[in-house]
């Protein structure tokens, strides 16, 4: 027999368990794609929104329309001035007396008067110092007395020459006790003499304990006080007493280049000025004063030039009758530097230094800015001397140097040169 059922029946099926592909659920095919689909979704929303965002914060630039051309800028322009000048060089120098005296003594001794006030005026054989004089009055008497003595010696010399001359013209007497007495008498003459000379030195000696003013001027400081041993003599470890210092006249000296002495040289020899080594009218001013208050003349120019410094050494003098100046004080002094001439002055504002070079802006008739080169000269009265480089039609910027450039178009507005007033009015 077997376990198979029969033909035509209907076998009932028996149920088996479930297999894990057939459990219920999304299959793993589909799902995936649902992702995919939502990562492009968001990462299209992160990129629109950024796009705004950056678009909103940094709008592209607009298209910028062509730059309009720039209007011409305003400047100040004039010619320069054209005037009739006599030119001027100018130095600085320093005031020195004329005299300077040191006064020291000329014999030892303790000092017993003082007969001044310190920086007083003192006039010439004002009495100053007075040594005391008993140690050199004592001098003298023993000098006297030493005179008399070789005066005595000396009449008894004669008196036994003459009787000798009598005894030789009667043969009582030899010649050799003539010769003797001569010789006596002119020993005792000599001696006389010498005792003289002994007397003038104590005199001398005697007058030198009284120190009186030399010249006249203002005294400085006593540098010794009453009581002290004065060191005299002629030897240089004298004592220093006190200086005199001398002030009408005064005198300025001044170094001025070795280019500037040659100038002067080369416009004598071409006779553009007057040679005038010294007697040069020449005008001064101290430091605190901007007129040319002090007039007077060159009365120094000395005969080398320093190797040193290239430089030479001039002096003026000035008269000082109100002792306003002071020896050691400085000043500025002004020298002729030419004959009377035509130049062309311009304010120091208009030069442009261009490196090496010195220049002007110029505008021509089109209103187009042109640079010049210039050689400037020395000022005058607040003006620049133009030696070359312009001409009295040129119409150069004055003011408004900043907006010019070259080859630039400005707008040109008329001005005037003209000297700056002075300070002191």
């Amino acid at each position: 027999m077997t376990d198979q059922p029969p033909l035509g029946s209907n076998p009932t099926p028996v149920p088996s368990s479930p297999s894990p592909s057939d459990t219920p659920g999304p299959k793993p095919s589909g799902g995936g794609g649902r992702w995919i689909l939502i990562c492009i979704v968001i990462g299209a929303v992160v990129f629109g929104g950024g796009y705004w965002y950056f678009n909103k914060r940094h709008p592209a630039p607009e298209q910028q329309a062509p730059a309009a051309a720039a209007p011409a800028l305003p400047v100040t322009v004039a010619k320069p001035l054209a005037q009739t000048i006599t030119e001027w060089d100018e130095f600085t120098g320093q005031f020195e007396a004329v005299d300077t005296v040191e006064i020291r003594a000329r014999v030892s001794g303790y000092l017993d008067t003082i007969g001044f006030e310190d920086g007083q005026m003192v006039n010439k054989g004002d009495l100053l110092f007075v040594i005391d004089p008993r140690p050199f009055e004592i001098t003298l008497k023993s000098a006297q007395s030493a005179l008399n003595s070789a005066n005595a010696r000396l009449a008894l010399a004669k008196q036994q020459l003459g009787r000798a001359e009598t005894l030789k013209q009667k043969d009582f007497t030899s010649q050799s006790t003539l010769d003797q007495r001569q010789q006596e008498m002119l020993s005792a003459a000599a001696d006389a003499q010498v005792a003289q000379a002994a007397i003038n030195s104590a005199q001398l000696n005697l007058d030198f304990t009284h120190i009186a003013a030399p010249i006249a001027g203002r005294i400085g400081r006593h540098e010794v006080s009453l009581g002290n041993l004065i060191m005299g003599g002629d030897t240089g470890e004298t004592t220093l007493l006190t200086t005199i210092v001398s002030l009408d006249p005064i005198r300025l000296v001044f170094d001025m280049s070795e280019s500037d002495y040659l100038a002067y040289q080369r416009r004598a020899a071409e006779g553009k000025m007057e040679s005038k080594r010294e007697d040069l009218p020449v005008e001064a001013h101290l430091m605190d004063e901007t007129d040319w208050t002090l007039k007077g003349k060159m009365d120094f120019v000395n005969n080398a030039v320093d190797r040193s410094s290239g430089t030479i050494r001039a002096r003026a003098i000035f008269a000082n009758p109100g002792l306003l100046i002071t020896p050691g004080q400085f000043g500025r002094i002004r020298i002729t530097g030419s004959e009377p001439h035509e130049a062309l002055l311009i304010p120091d504002s208009a030069i442009v230094s261009d490196q090496a070079r010195k220049i002007v802006m110029t505008v021509d008739k089109d209103g187009k800015v042109v640079p010049k080169p210039i050689r400037p000269g020395p000022g005058y009265q607040g003006l620049r001397i133009v030696r070359s480089g312009l001409s009295k039609d040129d119409v150069i910027i004055i003011d408004g140097l900043l907006r010019a450039r070259p080859g630039a178009t400005v707008k040109p507005e008329q001005g005037k040169i003209e000297f700056p007033p002075d300070p002191q009015n």
